[in-house]
């Protein structure tokens, strides 16, 4: 028998889940997206090398995770740099499969609800679209049964075994051809299956800022139905570096000329345009902006009934710049997150008919604190509104629980 006090915390705890664990939103102007798999900040070992995708995923500072690359599609193959080194090749491919990734992807995606998309492109993509029309539907049909649902029987290889992604993202850095039927076709292939299974898929590209994209342009022209875009402002004359702050109308910065764009000329009328920036100083040339001019940034694009939310290039990046991930997050409106990329326990709690494992995340302090000394075991030692010590008695470890109570353990 359980008491109350049990039962009513268990409730509790359900009831959190929806509005703390959610993935794409098409009415929310606070989606944020972090592109994993290229490590780019480039370290080999350590803390700031890129870690399996489960280890970002208790982050509740953001909600979208498209894993960069197929950089291959005629014959697929994927490029997830460190992260592949955990994989194995699949004999008759180029492909691998990666356990990890099989179990870190379905984790994500029922744990922590986050929307899991793979990135097809990337600066190295080279073989410039298809030759024809039915080459492009032949091609989604085999993406398909590669990354959709697992079918009994198929030959198909599997990199992510019988996890299933949330979608497919766009990132075509060149010119490339007859990509409207390919990404229809695959748009035909996800509704059909969401008709069938009732799961969500989304399709999303990453343009360049200047209007219209050189190499999305065709699938932007009101051709191809898009749940968002999020255009990279940065390494362009209208990146972030051209926004005036204070001004309300801007030259360079050409957000609003992509919010017309939206209600003028997408095929779908709800799309929503994400803020593309850099996740550090390095991470992708020239743009990189923080503290109170992001700020005015995202402030101004919010005002735009298009907005909806932030893209940042990459997690690597992200993870070495420190503050800067909650920087954005506090932005954007949410509130922060009891994850912070920190060292990874489990633990058990009872619930009345099972054991839930609940994943708890070496805390940061979420305020400022303004007390002094260490903190006993099982003393708080952060969380949101906290302002006490954040340093625990030796040997203990400061442990998020929720994104509200930190303790010692």
């Amino acid at each position: 028998m359980y008491s109350s006090f049990v039962l009513a915390s268990f409730a509790s705890l359900l009831a959190s889940i929806p509005s703390v664990f959610a993935g794409f939103s098409s009415s929310s102007q606070s989606n944020l997206a972090i592109y994993w798999g290229q490590n780019s900040y480039n370290q080999g070992t350590g803390s700031l090398a890129q870690q399996r995708l489960s280890y970002y995923c208790a982050n509740t500072e953001f909600n979208i995770i498209p894993l960069a690359f197929l950089i291959t599609i005629a014959n697929p193959s994927l490029n997830f740099a460190n992260a592949g080194n955990n994989c194995t090749a699949i004999s008759g491919s180029n492909l691998f499969y990666c356990p990890q990734l099989e179990q870190d992807i379905a984790e994500c995606q029922s744990t922590y609800g986050k929307t899991i998309l793979l990135s097809v492109g990337g600066s190295t993509y080279s073989e410039g679209g298809f030759s024809s029309s039915a080459a492009a539907v032949t091609a989604a049909n085999n993406l398909w049964s590669i990354f959709g649902p697992p079918v009994s029987g198929s030959s198909s290889p599997r990199p992510f075994g019988n996890s299933v992604i949330d979608g497919f993202d766009f990132d075509f850095e060149s010119t490339v051809s007859n990509m409207v039927p390919f990404a229809n076709q695959l748009r035909s292939l996800m509704t059909a299956s969401t008709s069938t299974t009732g799961k969500s898929y989304f399709l999303t590209a990453a343009p360049q800022c200047p209007y219209p994209d050189a190499s999305d342009g065709a699938m932007l022209a009101g051709a191809v139905y898009f749940d968002a875009i999020w255009v990279q402002f940065y390494n362009n004359y209208c990146g972030l570096q051209s926004f005036t702050v204070g001004s309300s109308t801007q030259n360079n910065f050409n957000y609003a000329t992509w919010d017309n764009w939206a209600k003028t000329v997408s095929l779908n009328p709800n799309v929503k345009i994400m803020l593309g920036i850099p996740g550090n100083t390095g991470a992708a040339g020239s743009g990189y902006e923080s503290g109170s001019t992001l700020a005015s940034i995202i402030s101004y694009c919010k005002s735009f009934s298009s907005f909806g939310g932030v893209m940042i290039w990459d997690m690597s990046q992200v993870y070495a710049n420190s503050g800067f991930l909650s920087s954005v997050s506090s932005d954007l409106g949410l509130p922060p997150s009891g994850g912070g990329g920190g060292t990874t326990t489990t633990t058990k709690i009872a619930t009345p008919t099972t054991l839930t494992t609940v994943t708890k995340t070496t805390a940061s302090p979420t305020t400022t604190p303004t007390g002094s000394g260490t903190v006993a075991q099982w003393g708080q030692c952060g969380g949101i509104g906290y302002t006490g010590p954040t340093v625990c008695q030796s040997p203990y470890t400061c442990v998020a629980n929720s994104q509200w109570w930190s303790q010692c353990e």
